[in-house]
């Protein structure tokens, strides 16, 4: 969270005095907000907004290298409001500075402009091709010669084949969370969990404990674990992201699912 702070203050975008008045009417009771209160909010961020378009919009231009620049900034502001509000749903937090700076830069994020209505929307390369979604639009029997019938086994999002039992458990944790929860996730959405559960089962650390511990004494280092997969995690799939930042009984049962499979896994 430090860091991340240091990173927003080196743009000298926002500045203290502001995050200060900002949050001095922004705190009062909701009762004791007035229509020039709003207005006064608003004179406290434009001036960041203004020196958020005074940045660079791109890395480089011309010969001329930026380290800060607008997407930089954005980005750095976006994974501190996240963090933070996620993080104070499970630990406390006694700095009123990244309060203040929290509370101010969600605000800031709704004003900052983008280059197309799109912009929101576009996602990394690498998070693109890793969350392309596959969906089932048609089934039909292919006959793969006039005179002959054959079937064809289906395979999972990598290629791989597997049984029915196999395709079962690969939606079990969406159907679990629709069901408890009247989400309506897919199985294209378990991709964010299968990721966290492969990060885990990598972890050393993690499975040097599993390996010596029962489970009830194992959770403890793993939720600790899976917070950190989530957190590196977080920009991949916001709405579930959003749901266990949120939601603790939403948070509760995926926990438990991916607790009982990452033990298992470790212990073979």
């Amino acid at each position: 969270m430090y860091d991340l702070k240091t990173e927003i203050e080196k743009a000298q975008v926002i500045w203290q005095t502001e995050t200060d008045n900002f949050c001095n009417i922004f705190f009062k009771s909701a009762q004791l907000l007035s229509v020039n209160d709003q207005a006064k909010l608003n004179a406290y961020i434009d001036p960041a907004v203004e020196r958020f378009k005074q940045l660079p919009e791109e890395t480089t231009q011309g010969d001329v290298v930026h380290d800060i620049n607008q997407e930089n900034f954005k980005h750095a502001l976006q994974t501190f409001v996240r963090t933070y509000a996620f993080l104070t749903q499970i630990m406390p937090f006694t700095d009123v500075e990244l309060e203040k700076l929290y509370t101010y830069g969600r605000f800031l994020l709704k004003k900052l402009p983008r280059k197309n209505q799109s912009d929101r929307f576009q996602l990394g390369d690498e998070v693109s091709l890793e969350y392309y979604r596959l969906q089932k639009v048609a089934e039909q029997n292919i006959l793969m010669e006039q005179r002959s019938e054959y079937g064809l086994e289906g395979g999972n999002e990598a290629g791989i084949r597997m049984t029915k039992e196999e395709r079962a458990a690969l939606s079990e944790i969406i159907t679990v969370i629709n069901k408890r929860f009247g989400t309506e996730f897919t199985t294209a959405d378990k991709l964010l969990f299968d990721q966290i559960e492969e990060d885990m089962v990598a972890d050393e650390q993690l499975a040097a404990q599993a390996k010596s511990n029962t489970i009830d004494n194992f959770k403890f280092g793993f939720k600790e674990a899976a917070l950190d997969k989530f957190i590196g995690r977080m920009d991949q799939n916001q709405d579930i992201f959003a749901r266990m930042m949120d939601d603790q009984d939403f948070n509760g049962v995926v926990m438990e699912y991916l607790l009982k499979k990452v033990y298992n896994r470790l212990n073979g």
